[in-house]
């Protein structure tokens, strides 16, 4: 494969398998969120990569609107007691942030694998 040319992995792919912005094969995460230092199966690294904390701003934001409406809409159509508030929503919250945080911050490092020169000069493999 050509160095300059960079092949088209889908972004919604990249993402939703957290696999590598470049091939779509090699993992992008070690562990939970600490990203890898380089693709396993095409050598691309992952050294210049840093999404800062863009993934937390672009979850919790929509996420914090949501939470709202839904805890408004309870209140006005059930009127549960207080404590049916502070189960639901505590829970709500760590389990969307939980589930999606992962996901939007691989589509932030294949963003900037696509939109930034992002790669060093070396490449792991």
């Amino acid at each position: 494969m050509n160095q300059n040319q960079k092949p088209r992995v889908s972004l919604l792919a990249a993402a939703l398998f957290c696999r590598c912005p470049r091939c779509g094969r090699g993992r992008l995460f070690d562990g939970y969120l600490k990203i890898r230092p380089g693709c396993e199966a095409c050598g691309l690294s992952f050294a210049g990569s840093d999404t800062g904390d863009g993934p937390a701003f672009f979850i919790m934001m929509p996420l914090c609107i949501i939470t709202a409406v839904l805890a408004l809409l309870l209140e006005v159509f059930a009127t549960p007691p207080m404590w049916v508030h502070l189960v639901i929503w505590p829970v709500f919250i760590v389990l969307f942030a939980g589930f999606t945080l992962r996901p939007v911050k691989a589509a932030m490092v294949a963003l900037q694998y696509r939109f930034r020169d992002v790669e060093k000069a070396e490449d792991v493999v």
